[in-house]
């Protein structure tokens, strides 16, 4: 049976999934988005430029290739025509390539302005939302009042976009007044789907199966990373949906035995945005070096990530849920200055050493078991194959190989596209 090959991320998100698409896309027919919206930032150099798509599958950048928005993303019309025409001054031609899902859900300016004010309500409890409407767009979704992008082809979708911005603005009563300009919002997103009309909209559930039966290559794309499952993650400071391998069966309409390769995307460090929690965070001069060295600040927010470790209880946890088939390393370049560099092998808590986590990794104290390595001092932009490596970098990737039982079939040596090591 033909199947769809998956690549996700196994950490907090931001492991740097949109390069290693772009290489991998080459392989493909088609590359589809499964869940998440615009807080995604997948961020891809070459050719001396740098690019940013926060809800455009990052296979668009390869002439040919089909890219599909899946039914399990939420799409902001605005940001994404701001996206399109991004793509248009580079030179990109999407039109005949960029299909959207009918059942993709759409957020709406309310949507934007409930989230800035739920968050502002909860204080120093926030869960730290990139505040680009999402959550509440979910919610939507499961309370079954949602409106979806092909809505807009309905004769009475002002009517329905009336009733839900009606609920949204008495919903926004129990906050707390926070600023927005609903009138200027709205202006701009009735004409941003002008922008949603032109492209071609789609059954996506019959139009990947058909594509995936007639021979064609998929490769199902996720944004954020598996701890931010709203299911597997590190609750409540999660995003909104199911970004782990399953959460392919739902935003996409594929069967489960349609699933073949899940290639999992692991930096050689560890990093996070927001609150909630971070059993290997170095709150101190070595997370401030590693984000400094790792330029670790949000691709969507600007915000700077929280650095750290690589967790390897944490990572064989996500290979876990997610059927891993192999792994991909980003970012070891980052750690060419230390010195000394070390990764989590256990946790300690409830006075046991263990690999697993807890229930609740939020109100469980943890302490990492750290193991330590000798740092290779040394640039890795010449390298090109696993040998070149320096001795140390070698045996770290190797020592980490054991602890996972599974290969790093690619090493990304930096964040052009050329500089990854294939094995």
């Amino acid at each position: 049976m033909q199947q769809i090959d998956v690549i996700l991320g196994l950490q907090w998100g931001d492991e740097g999934k949109g390069k290693i698409v772009d290489y991998l896309a080459t392989e493909y027919d088609m590359v589809a988005r499964f869940q998440g919206g615009p807080n995604a930032g997948h961020t891809l150099k070459f050719g001396g430029n740098k690019y940013v798509l926060h809800t455009v599958p990052s296979g668009i950048f390869r002439e040919n290739l089909l890219n599909l928005i899946g039914n399990g993303v939420v799409l902001d019309p605005v940001t994404f025509q701001r996206e399109l025409r991004s793509l248009e001054q580079s030179g990109v031609d999407f039109s005949r390539r960029l299909f959207i899902s009918r059942k993709a859900h759409l957020i709406l300016p309310t949507h934007r302005w409930l989230d800035a004010a739920s968050e502002a309500h909860k204080g120093k409890a926030k869960i730290g939302s990139t505040l680009k409407g999402i959550g509440p767009t979910y919610m939507d979704k499961t309370g079954r009042n949602g409106l979806r992008i092909g809505d807009i082809e309905s004769p009475a979708f002002r009517e329905q976009y009336e009733t839900l911005k009606t609920k949204h603005l008495e919903l926004l009563k129990i906050y707390a007044p926070v600023e927005f300009d609903l009138e200027t919002a709205e202006r701009e997103w009735f004409e941003s789907l002008d922008t949603l009309r032109k492209l071609p909209m789609v059954d996506s559930e019959y139009f990947v199966n058909d594509a995936i039966s007639s021979g064609k290559r998929v490769l199902a794309e996720g944004a954020q990373g598996s701890m931010l499952d709203i299911d597997f993650g590190t609750y409540p400071f999660v995003t909104s949906s199911n970004t782990v391998t399953a959460g392919v069966c739902t935003g996409l309409g594929v069967a489960p035995q349609r699933i073949g390769k899940v290639i999992g995307i692991s930096k050689a460090y560890c990093t996070r945005v927001g609150s909630g929690p971070f059993p290997t965070e170095e709150d101190n001069e070595t997370g401030e070096l590693l984000r400094k060295e790792g330029m670790e600040f949000g691709a969507t927010t600007g915000r700077p990530r929280r650095c750290g470790w690589i967790d390897l209880p944490q990572l064989r946890y996500t290979m876990l849920i997610n059927g891993v088939t192999e792994i991909c390393m980003t970012k070891i370049d980052v750690l060419n200055i230390f010195n000394e560099i070390a990764a989590a092998t256990h946790y300690q808590y409830d006075g046991k050493t263990t690999t697993h986590l807890p229930f609740d990794l939020c109100q469980t104290e943890v302490a990492p078991l750290l193991k330590k390595y000798k740092g290779w001092n040394c640039s890795l932009d010449d390298v090109r194959s696993f040998e070149q490596l320096p001795t140390e970098a070698r045996e770290y990737l190797e020592d980490l190989e054991n602890l996972l039982g599974v290969p790093f079939n690619m090493i990304s040596t930096g964040p052009e596209r050329e500089k990854l090591i294939i094995r």
